[in-house]
This record gives C-alpha cells, sequence and structure tokens, in this order.
C-alpha cells in the first residue's frame, strides 16, 4: 500500500454508476455453461458408479490438489503429503498415512473443509474472518503486520501493485475502507440469496466481485478462490470438490492477473471474465476425468496382474505412474525414490520392461526415460 490521489474519474470498476450491476452475454456465455455442466455431470456419474473409495480418494485428490496450487498461485509452497494427511484427517478417511503439519497448512486446510463440508451455510463476516484468521496466524503477512479477521483499515488507498520499491507499478485502486462494510454487505447478501442464479456462474461473478472489493488487507485472492470452491460445491450438491479449478488458473496464472486487471479498469460487462473462468472450469473436470481414467486403468492392470511376481520397488513405482508422476522417469528418479543402487533401479526397470508393463520413452535427453506401456 502507499498514498496516492484517487483519480475523480470512474476509472475503476467500483467506481461506475452502475456499480455493481453486472452484466454478461448469454448468447456467449450459455453454451459453455451448458457444456461445463454437462461434462460435471458425466464426471459425477461415473464417481457413483465406481463406490465410496474411489469418491473418497477423488475427492481428497481434488482438495489437496486445490490448496496446494491456490497457495501457489500467491508464490507458497506447501508440502503435499502434509496437506493431504490434513485433509483425510479433517475428512475422516483413515486410509491415509499420517504426516506432520505445521500451523499454517493446518489453517489452510480448516478453511477449505469448512468451505465444502458447509457449503450451505451461509456467507458471513463472521465467518469469512475466521477464515483470513486461519490464514494469518501470526497477524502478519511476511514481515508486515496487517489487520487480521477484519476488514481492512489502512493507509488509503488500498493499491495492487508490483515491481521494485519507487519502481512501482499499479495494478488496481480498491474501495475505501470506509465503505468496506457497506459492499461486502451487498456481496454477501447476493451470495446467501438461493434465487440469484446459477451456482457455477455466481462462482464466476463472485470471483471478480470479492477481488474488486479488496475486503481484506492480504489473502483475498485465496479466500476469492474459497468461495468459488464453496459455491461449486453448493452446485454440484455433494459438498465435496472434484476438480481443482486453482490448479488451471496456476496453468495461466499471468493471464488470470492481467484479465482480472483488466476487468477491474473496465465496465461492467464481464462476459470476456465469465467465458474465460468456465473454460478454466471445463479443463478442471476434464483433468478431474482423465485422473479417474487412470485410477480405473489402475485397477484394471492390478486385476491383471493379480499374480505377477513383483518387489516392492516395482509396485511403488508403477503405482506413481498411475497416480500422476511428475516429469519422465529415469533410472536415477526410481532409485532416490526408492532409496536404492542405480544398478538395483536399472534391474527393476528392465525387468518390468521384458514383462511389457514398462517401455522405453522416445528419446528427450541424454538419459533414457521410461513410461507405462498402454494396457
Amino acid at each position: 500500500m502507499k498514498k496516492t490521489t484517487t483519480n475523480n474519474r470512474a476509472f475503476y470498476i467500483w467506481q461506475k454508476p452502475e456499480w455493481p450491476d453486472f452484466v454478461w452475454d448469454n448468447v456467449l456465455v450459455t453454451p459453455i455453461l451448458s457444456a461445463v455442466e454437462g461434462r460435471q455431470m458425466r464426471l459425477e456419474g461415473m464417481l457413483l458408479a465406481l463406490g465410496i473409495d474411489i469418491q473418497q480418494s477423488t475427492v481428497l485428490d481434488s482438495m489437496t490438489e486445490d490448496v496446494v496450487r491456490s497457495s501457489e498461485i500467491e508464490g507458497e509452497l506447501l508440502n503435499r503429503d502434509s496437506v493431504r494427511s490434513s485433509i483425510a484427517r479433517h475428512l475422516g478417511i483413515q486410509s491415509v498415512p499420517s504426516s506432520w503439519s505445521d500451523h499454517y497448512t493446518e489453517g489452510v486446510v480448516q478453511v477449505q473443509v469448512d468451505a465444502m463440508k458447509n457449503c450451505e451455510r451461509p456467507l458471513t463476516k463472521e465467518r469469512l474472518c475466521d477464515w483470513h484468521a486461519a490464514l494469518f496466524p501470526t497477524g502478519r503477512s511476511g514481515m508486515y503486520k496487517i489487520t487480521v479477521a477484519d476488514w481492512r483499515q489502512g493507509e488509503e488507498p488500498m493499491l495492487v501493485v508490483s515491481g521494485a520499491m519507487g519502481k512501482e507499478k499499479v495494478h488496481y485502486e480498491a474501495p475505501p475502507s470506509e465503505i468496506v462494510p457497506q459492499e461486502m454487505e451487498l456481496f454477501m447478501n447476493w451470495i446467501n440469496d438461493s434465487k440469484s442464479g446459477n451456482n457455477l456462474l455466481k462462482a464466476a461473478v463472485a470471483h471478480l466481485w470479492f477481488v474488486a472489493i479488496h475486503p481484506f488487507d492480504d489473502g483475498n485472492g485465496r479466500i476469492a478462490r474459497t468461495i468459488t470452491d464453496m459455491l461449486i460445491a453448493r452446485h454440484n450438491g455433494a459438498r465435496s470438490l472434484y476438480y481443482s479449478i486453482s490448479a488451471e488458473i496456476l496453468k495461466s496464472r499471468k493471464q488470470y492477473y492481467n484479465l482480472l486487471e483488466k476487468i477491474s479498469c473496465g465496465n461492467l460487462d464481464i462476459t470476456e471474465w465469465i467465458v474465460w473462468f468456465l473454460k478454466c472450469a471445463d479443463s478442471a473436470v476434464a483433468t478431474s476425468e482423465n485422473r479417474l481414467d487412470n485410477v480405473l486403468r489402475k485397477i484394471k492392470f492390478w486385476n491383471l496382474h493379480a499374480d505377477l511376481p513383483l518387489n516392492e520397488r516395482q509396485r511403488k513405482i508403477i503405482n506413481r505412474l498411475f497416480d500422476g508422476f511428475e516429469g519422465p522417469l529415469t533410472s536415477s528418479k526410481w532409485a532416490k525414490i526408492c532409496s536404492c543402487s542405480p544398478d538395483t533401479a536399472l534391474r527393476d526397470i528392465t525387468d518390468l520392461i521384458n514383462k511389457g508393463i514398462l517401455t522405453k520413452a522416445p528419446s528427450g535427453g541424454r538419459s533414457s526415460h521410461y513410461m507405462l506401456a498402454n494396457f
């Protein structure tokens, strides 16, 4: 934040006379919304047919991905195993190995779990402030003391800036803190009105609206994405999250910020934002579908190879490959993951190639890498 003179002309979206009466082009939005909802219904149908264990696993994977990626958007890297273990504990899933979680990770997870399990509860100032307190347990953002568990009350105006000190670029100026309470009252009433429209569409509007108000000193993006997830959970009626929009936003983080800036400095026609958001949702559902396909392939594989003699290292790596191994599998990675020698890793790999389980991937560098054969 830094002081500046507020421009008298209506430059920012909240300064427009029509604020906050957002408009969009239904001719462009409706077909995309219908496509996302159709894909989402197919995903939910697949999950219902596969039983409670796979449903729980999918929810756990999606919520873990969402928490990790939403934090990563803000430049914060969380330990995935700690996040997964904490979510499993809060959801009462016993099959996940316990892993230590720090106070911050626990707070982030508690916010996400509350948004999912209690998605039908009204969104209130108390609830939002509880979320904010959980995200900032020390009362600080980095080195700086901030107002926690209350609307911002600091220097005016609240600016979103980037760049080195003295060379900052102002991307956005939020409404004055004195009008934040009334702005948030209007926002929360709209969120809680069951007649105010399709919840997936509401998620898109709510995300932009909340960020535009910028009610907290820090954490506005993370809480906006939590509200998005809460509305998606309402939309699917399952009090669960089957896909992660935050993961898709992370893939296009620069475009995400650029578009938020463009719309926040424009007019009340937010068609471009809604179309972009819904395409992210569609891509997120598609990613979850692909993950579910891998689960089915994994089940099919182990049913087919139940009696195949494999050691624990081989079983571990095969499961990792089905679950979404990051980057190429090399013998050095095998050795590191399994805590074995490079020679042992190469013998394990060669054995799986001879059994038709692994295949050598097309050359992509100095070291060979491997992938699952088609099943």
